[in-house]
């Protein structure tokens, strides 16, 4: 088990150190710079220092400089925790980003826990409850949950939030809230808003995963070791639960791992549809202006998610599947 993680950690590094090279050289492919659209946006205003403050910005960062020296100055900085300055917002990139990761977080997570608890124990009863009454139904929400997208079932809700039933539905607090300090009120206010992105973000997933689910599990249960273990007069709850759920779950415990990259960024046309303080949008505007810090800091945070949501993926199948330790 240790040569197996110590494999997966080296792989995991090389794996990080790849896509921050190749994710700053692809932010900075598009012609031109923020500092293009800022230029203009000086010249528009008839500032007549435009050029010799665009001149001390280059020098600062180091934007006249060739790009592999851009990169090496960004990457060290960010080993020590400095991500770099935001152009956009003329504010600090771990300003920018620590101000709304928790919402995120916050978010993200109770999504995927919502998605969890609804879809396995669905797709668990349609594949022992095949071509039943129930077992049709929940196959035909399925396929409208994964064809209608998360943005347009965002709109339905609040319309039928605030029409019907009179909630104030858009952002994570009411308006009286915002910027209130926290309180027992606010925290209800936030609870009541938070509802309505945690199942929009979530239904989707929950369709996805119930699919897998009554696939993977039905196929399961018709093998030999299935056969034989009833053959053995095991009660049938101890078959499905012990002996087929566990080696079900392979496939949802990986994409477990793909979707913690979610937690950071979010479900980024929800968010702004909803009207979310998450990290969604700003990663979003930051690739739009090319705000190369920014955008790149959202990058590298998706990258290691990504791999460290993998390793533990493998962590956990290794634990589920002990065959999968000696790959």
């Amino acid at each position: 088990m240790a040569a197996f993680i110590g494999r997966r950690l080296i792989s995991m590094l090389i794996t990080l150190a790849l896509v921050a090279v190749v994710g700053f050289i692809v932010i900075n492919l598009p012609p031109g710079s923020y500092l293009d659209v800022y230029r203009a946006q000086l010249m528009v205003l008839g500032t007549s220092t435009a050029e010799q403050q665009i001149k001390a910005l280059e020098q600062r960062y180091g934007l006249d400089k060739p790009l592999h020296y851009q990169f090496y100055k960004w990457i060290t900085g960010f080993v020590r925790g400095d991500f770099g300055r935001s152009f956009q917002y003329n504010r600090e990139v771990s300003e920018l980003v620590w101000s709304r990761i928790g919402f995120t977080v916050v978010v993200s997570v109770c999504s995927l826990i919502f998605s969890w608890m609804v879809a396995i124990p669905i797709g668990i009863y349609s594949a022992t409850h095949k071509y039943s009454l129930a077992d049709n139904i929940f196959t035909f929400l399925s396929f409208i949950g994964l064809s209608i997208p998360s943005f347009l079932i965002a709109l339905v809700l609040m319309v039928v939030s605030s029409r019907y039933f009179g909630m104030s539905v858009g952002g994570l607090f009411s308006r009286a809230y915002e910027n209130a300090p926290w309180s027992w009120a606010k925290f209800v206010d936030f609870l009541q808003h938070l509802w309505l992105p945690v199942v929009v973000v979530g239904l989707a997933d929950t369709a996805g995963l119930m699919r897998v689910m009554r696939g993977n599990l039905s196929d399961i249960l018709s093998m030999q070791y299935v056969q034989t273990a009833r053959a053995k007069g095991l009660s049938e709850r101890v078959v499905i639960y012990k002996h087929a759920v566990r080696n079900a779950l392979h496939p949802l415990i990986m994409n477990l791992g793909m979707s913690l990259p979610g937690i950071i960024s979010g479900s980024t046309v929800v968010s702004i549809v909803l009207s979310l303080p998450t990290c969604g949008p700003l990663y979003f505007n930051a690739l739009r202006s090319q705000d190369m810090f920014l955008a790149g800091t959202f990058l590298v945070f998706m990258a290691i998610m990504l791999v460290i949501g993998n390793f533990l993926a493998d962590i956990a199948l290794a634990i589920v599947d002990p065959r999968i330790r000696y790959e």
